[in-house]
């Protein structure tokens, strides 16, 4: 069982989405995460478990690797499908109820900014690393946020940013949250952020990098 477990973590890891995928070259011809993710399901292995144990380590090591500096955007990426194809499978276990989120996270880039990168990759490290992610998108207002933390109550939020210019509407949602659900934690990231803006404008944490922003989101939810 702890094999094939670890067969998924290193697909995840790898960009390994499927038999049929060219890469990475040295897997060439291998199952991938879509059809290990499936054998794991039918030998019964519950679905927490595969999530836990397999698709959060591989994201994991793909994470810190990223944070190192040893890998690249576009291996997040392929590490990302390679999630998201075996979340495929885990998707209706997590709607049914039978299996549970760590919590749920709220991401968005903030309003005037339509830089989208940053963002989509957070999201794929976060729900690779066990959240239920709802990205509100690009230019989203303060009080669509707001919303958002209403309709879905002990969520966590992400902004981003990759314009100075936009970084004042980061702060303007920032304290638009603190004030309705002042509990509410709030990471920040992007291009220009800095620790000392973060602090300046209350969000509870910045994340140069999306392992950070997740690692800190499992310590506070754990």
């Amino acid at each position: 069982m702890s094999e094939l477990l670890e067969q998924i973590a290193t697909c995840i890891e790898r960009g390994k989405v499927n038999a049929a995928s060219p890469y990475p070259p040295d897997m060439r011809g291998q199952e991938g995460a879509d059809e290990l993710v499936k054998k794991a399901i039918e030998q019964g292995v519950p679905a927490g478990d595969i999530l836990s144990q397999a698709m959060i380590v591989g994201m994991g090591r793909i994470g810190k690797k990223f944070s190192n500096n040893e890998v690249f955007v576009p291996d997040v990426l392929m590490a990302a499908k390679a999630m998201q194809a075996g979340m495929n499978h885990l998707r209706p276990f997590f709607d049914s109820g039978e299996a549970v989120h760590k919590g749920t996270f709220i991401i968005g880039t903030v309003q005037g900014d339509l830089h989208d990168i940053g963002k989509n990759l957070v999201a794929m490290v976060m729900e690779g690393g066990g959240f239920k992610v709802i990205d509100l998108g690009v230019d989203v207002s303060a009080e669509k946020f707001a919303q958002a933390v209403k309709d879905n109550p002990g969520a966590s939020v992400g902004l981003s940013a990759l314009l100075t210019t936009t970084m004042v509407n980061m702060e303007k949602t920032v304290k638009l949250l603190k004030e309705q659900a002042p509990d509410t934690k709030v990471v920040v990231g992007g291009a220009p952020l800095t620790q000392e803006f973060a602090n300046k404008i209350g969000a509870d944490a910045y994340s140069p990098d999306p392992q950070g922003a997740l690692d800190y989101l499992t310590a506070a939810v754990s």
